[in-house]
């Protein structure tokens, strides 16, 4: 069949979920055996968020393919399990960027560069790229930002246009918010009125509309709005609070949310999704009774999305080993050898989280000395593990002033460095190693017997490196170096056999974690943490 494009816009409020939302429909659609995926067009300026500071945008995710993308990447590749790539994620800049570009080289042939027909045009082309492949049935389109706001303006009239050359081959999807306003004791329709009309003034009429709401909307009140948006009354669907995202597909389907969808676009639904395994899913969440207690050790643990792939990772781990996942956030700044006792010690594991830049470092390493002297489950990843690498440096090898030349480029013992290939480039970006790389554990690892094979891709985002010069002294002290890169023989994987469960890894496996794939090396991290609690309750 002819590819099939859903735009999915947002109004009243950001922050609503039109992520969340896209990928619910997408995880029904791909049940029905359609193939889906879900692509990211964000209004602001910067080329991609790789610069862009968490307390900005969250966390930065990455691609197979090495982009830094928009952390609702994360929401689509956890539920669909269709990795993303650069073709995924666009932002305005991107898109002027490539204007500019083809203007600079004379591509328009003189004439005057405009918002329209040039820049709505190579929204077009790029909302169009990865349905031109023939590999998707179905094209969602996540508009960022809220209807009315000046920045998505471009993107909304490429939309308006798209609508019309697509036909019945498209489909607008609007996320709006119904308030409920305590003291009158309502729920108030009358923003989504206006944020519908505000939709319908840039030409776009919605199909369907997604009400996030904290209370259930009567019937009638829904009718209500049907009338006022120019909307049938069985496309106005509620979305209301639930306990975990991964409910909304369910709670989707069960108001028949993608038969509205695949009528509205002439495809006429058959039988229903195939949804077993995410009902297993919801079901071990729901009757997981136990706790394992986990404390994530970063920087940024005061914003709720700086670590959403880490806590999705660990969520999705317990819930396959039977717990409920007690995440304890503690900021990295605030630990210090008088305090991590009393912050970790009821702990049953520790993330050591990533991240750039001096700030919080030395909390790290106390709290890493703390698990190591105390043997207790830890888990660091990319920064995280070149603080195992420092901290073992300093305290086992007897390096006082060890430490990656990232935090002081004059240290004597530069045991986490740049390659040397790496120095001279200035350019943020340049020095990264982004993307997918090829590894290969050493056998009769725990990384390996975690994995269940020796050779495995995982995607990176960093600079700095382990340094080989110091390798035969780490391996010595016991520190083995389990895992490296097979072409350039860089460290990958580091862990203490001695310990319980004592790992680090160079790259990011949270980024690869899904609902119905959850990473391995997460999964036995998690049984590691629920052994060690109840080796300790047991001994109480």
């Amino acid at each position: 069949m002819e590819t099939k494009y859903i735009f999915v816009t947002g109004g009243v409020v950001s922050s609503l979920g039109k992520g969340i939302i896209s990928s619910s429909l997408a995880c029904i659609l791909k049940a029905r055996g359609y193939r889906v995926t879900i692509q990211k067009f964000d209004p602001y300026i910067n080329i991609d968020p790789g610069t862009l500071n968490p307390y900005e945008h969250g966390e930065c995710y990455v691609t197979v393919d090495g982009h830094e993308a928009d952390l609702d990447l994360g929401h689509y590749e956890r539920f669909t399990n269709v990795q993303t790539t650069r073709a995924n994620n666009v932002t305005t800049g991107r898109i002027y960027q490539s204007v500019i570009d083809k203007e600079r080289r004379g591509d328009y042939l003189g004439k005057t560069v405009q918002i329209i027909p040039h820049i709505t045009d190579e929204i077009k082309r790029n909302v169009k790229l990865l349905g031109n492949t023939g590999q998707y049935d179905f094209i969602i389109t996540e508009i960022g930002g809220t209807v009315g706001d000046i920045e998505s303006l471009p993107f909304l009239e490429a939309v308006r246009q798209l609508r019309w050359e697509l036909g019945q081959n498209s489909l607008c999807l609007h996320l709006t918010y119904v308030p409920y306003l305590a003291a009158a004791k309502e729920l108030k329709t009358k923003p989504t009125q206006h944020s519908v009309k505000s939709l319908q003034e840039v030409g776009i009429q919605p199909d369907v509309l997604v009400l996030r709401t904290e209370k259930d909307i009567p019937v009638n009140m829904r009718r209500k709005i049907a009338q006022f948006c120019n909307v049938a009354p069985e496309a106005v669907i509620q979305s209301k609070d639930r306990p975990t995202i991964y409910e909304v597909p369910v709670r989707m389907h069960d108001q028949h949310l993608d038969e509205i969808v695949l009528r509205k676009m002439g495809v006429e639904p058959v039988g229903e999704p195939n949804m077993g395994p995410w009902m297993q899913f919801l079901h071990k969440i729901e009757h997981a009774t136990e706790e394992v207690n986990i404390a994530l050790v970063g920087k940024y643990v005061e914003l709720q999305d700086a670590y959403k792939s880490i806590n999705e990772s660990l969520f999705q781990a317990a819930t396959y080993n039977d717990r409920r996942l007690n995440l304890c956030s503690i900021h990295s700044e605030k630990v210090t050898p008088e305090n991590v006792d009393e912050l970790l010690r009821d702990m049953d594991g520790v993330i050591i989280a990533p991240g750039f830049g001096q700030r919080g470092i030395e909390g790290k390493f106390t709290a890493l000395r703390w698990c190591r002297e105390h043997d207790v489950p830890t888990f660091g990843i990319c920064l995280g593990m070149q603080c195992m690498v420092i901290e073992f440096a300093r305290n086992v090898l007897g390096l006082p002033e060890a430490n990656s030349t990232e935090m002081n480029p004059t240290t004597p013992d530069n045991v986490i460095d740049l390659m040397e290939e790496q120095k001279s480039i200035s350019n943020l970006g340049g020095t990264m190693r982004l993307g997918a790389y090829d590894c290969r554990l050493r056998p009769e690892s725990r990384a390996a017997k975690a994995y269940g094979k020796l050779d495995i891709k995982e995607r990176h985002r960093h600079r700095f490196e382990f340094n080989n010069d110091y390798r035969e002294r780490f391996e010595a002290a016991g520190l083995q170096c389990v895992g490296e890169n097979p072409a350039t023989h860089l460290v990958e994987v580091v862990e203490m056999p001695s310990k319980r469960w004592w790992i680090g890894t160079q790259y990011h496996p949270e980024y690869s974690s899904t609902v119905l794939n959850p990473h391995p090396l997460f999964l036995d991290f998690i049984k590691a943490t629920i052994a060690y609690h109840d080796e300790r309750c047991g001994s109480k």
